[in-house]
């Protein structure tokens, strides 16, 4: 089989000699005749959690060799969730389309995928499959577990624990302060079953990781074996045209979301797998996250919903355990990164810790994956993780306390004067994708000081954006339409009643359809919404699809696949 890379490099005319002149620079001739590799790099400053990752690519750039490849590095869009503002979340699809034109346009066969923040690993995986060069993940891996007064602390969840406890007086200011420097103890992403987790975690159960190797700590050196390892696969795959679009099937993303349940993990990888299966033409849709995933057990004693951390995770067996006791579950044909199906590596996985990885018989949660909710409130869909939510209420009504905008509620959410009590639901609208812009991390809203001060750590709350894979809560998110979209988000009234029924999917307002229909968003709520004049922003909330299909940009649906059919000179 040709190279790809061939069609810029071989021949003897004029753009062959340009392209091999300015990348010769010591370089062998015959090296325009191996498989071309780029190490497709998030590693940044300003992205802490990627910030290692340089080294894992001198890991993989030595494995690449090794197999008879040329590695090429390649510095791609780096988003730091917990720096960017608004929102990491406003440019994940940008970060995906400059990697994929890159990939496309440059001289490469096959690529190595560097991610470990939140939108990193979705990003890249929304250009690997849209331009379908062969392709597999290295995950930055989980940060080591650090201790504040002799306890371990969950990067994230007690960053949110904590802040309410400063809030309602139980904890000092100077405490607080003090645990900063203990919650982050090492390289490496969060350590909780947060987005960075869950979407390493997702992209090896679809089969895009080397088995075994997702959840890796970062500062581990086996992760470094593992690059080293992904780096001479890579040329084998070139070799056998192992891309994205020629193994990934529905039954990858059945494999996802089971993963997903089991695991407890974050919402957000729903938008995310909807995205990377949009790109790939897959038809896959919000319901099928609770027609595969709402029944299967959560088995994974972490935080946010349970007790452990990713380091726990790792040492107790890792995924490959955890889909072990799942396995009745798994497409048995969907096939992995090696070509090998991914059941085939679970007949070796072990669970060497019970508490926590559990067995199936003793689940930490029964039914705990992402449940879709409908009603009149969220028309096409809201999504709610119960495993994260207190028990109590999932199934209740309680008056609607509205807030415009994050600025409104900020304003007002401390107010002595604030008409809310334990039975309130927060509403929270204008944080969708068009509506921010972005559809930033706001659905997990602080509580009241007045009810803190009262004992009351949760109440359901209801918003159009999303959350932090390390929150926790009766948290209903991703309602769609959102506010800023015509949605009836937009027209609830503080006062109104709000009627939350997890079992029976439901998410309404307690309002006649001819009430609703003679509303319209009043002022404060249309000031509220994105109305960006120009450039990136401007072309986001132009094109940008709602959250029950993956928040991708209209334009960018589907694979233009690896074909220039142009030269550059």
């Amino acid at each position: 089989m040709e190279l790809r890379s061939a069609q810029w490099y071989a021949g003897q005319g004029r753009d062959a000699y340009i392209h091999r002149a300015w990348m010769r620079r010591g370089a062998p001739g015959d090296a325009f005749d191996r498989p071309q590799v780029a190490i497709a790099n998030t590693a940044s400053d300003l992205t802490p959690c990627n910030s290692h990752l340089t080294e894992v690519a001198r890991s993989v750039r030595t494995g690449v060799h090794e197999a008879g490849g040329v590695a090429l590095e390649l510095p791609v869009v780096s988003l730091g969730e917990t720096q960017l503002r608004p929102t990491a979340m406003l440019w994940r699809n940008l970060a995906a389309m400059a990697a994929e034109e890159l990939l496309r346009g440059n001289p490469v066969d096959g690529v190595v995928l560097l991610g470990g923040c939140d939108k990193t690993i979705p990003s890249l995986l929304m250009a690997a499959a849209s331009v379908d060069l062969p392709a597999v993940v290295v995950p930055g891996g989980p940060m080591l577990t650090g201790t504040f007064r002799g306890v371990p602390l969950g990067c994230g969840t007690d960053v949110w624990r904590l802040s309410e406890e400063v809030r309602a007086g139980t904890l000092s200011a100077e405490q607080f302060a003090r645990s900063e420097s203990a919650m982050i103890r090492s390289r490496g992403h969060c350590n909780t079953m947060g987005t960075a987790s869950t979407m390493a975690l997702v992209a090896e159960a679809l089969g895009l990781v080397v088995p075994g190797v997702a959840g890796t700590p970062a500062p581990d050196s086996r992760l470094l074996e593992a690059a080293h390892h992904t780096g001479r696969l890579v040329v084998g795959m070139i070799a056998a045209d192992r891309r994205p679009g020629s193994f990934l099937t529905e039954g990858s993303f059945r494999n996802a979301i089971v993963a997903l349940a089991a695991i407890g993990g974050s919402t957000n990888a729903v938008v995310h797998l909807l995205a990377i299966a949009g790109r790939l033409g897959i038809d896959l849709t919000v319901d099928d996250f609770d027609r595969i995933g709402s029944r299967v057990p959560v088995l994974v004693d972490l935080l946010p919903a349970g007790r452990f951390l990713m380091e726990d995770l790792h040492r107790a067996g890792g995924l490959l355990a955890v889909l072990r006791e799942v396995r009745d579950l798994l497409d048995p044909d969907a096939l992995t990164v090696t070509g090998r199906p991914l059941v085939s590596y679970l007949d070796d996985a072990p669970t060497w810790d019970p508490e926590v990885i559990r067995p199936r018989s003793a689940p930490l949660v029964a039914e705990g994956g992402i449940a879709v909710l409908r009603g009149n409130l969220a028309p096409r869909s809201a999504l709610i993780k119960p495993a994260a939510a207190s028990p109590h209420l999932l199934r209740h009504r309680g008056r609607a306390v509205v807030f415009d905008s994050v600025e409104d509620f900020r304003a007002r959410v401390d107010d002595p004067d604030l008409d809310v009590d334990a039975d309130s639901v927060l509403v929270l609208r204008g944080c969708g994708p068009r509506g921010y812009p972005g559809m930033p991390e706001v659905a997990n809203m602080p509580l009241p000081r007045k009810l803190l001060e009262r004992g009351v750590r949760d109440v359901v709350r209801v918003c159009d954006g999303r959350m932090s894979g390390t929150a926790y809560g009766t948290v209903v998110l991703h309602v769609t339409p959102e506010a800023a979209a015509g949605g009836p988000l937009a027209l609830v009234r503080t006062g109104d009643v709000v009627a939350l029924d997890v079992e029976a999917r439901r998410i309404d307002v307690e309002v006649s359809d001819e009430e609703l229909a003679r509303r319209t968003p009043d002022a404060a709520t249309a000031a509220g919404f994105a109305g960006p004049p120009r450039g990136w922003e401007r072309l986001y909330v132009d094109h940008v699809l709602q959250a029950d299909t993956g928040a991708d940009l209209d334009f960018l649906l589907g694979s233009s696949g690896p074909g220039v059919g142009r030269e550059s000179h």
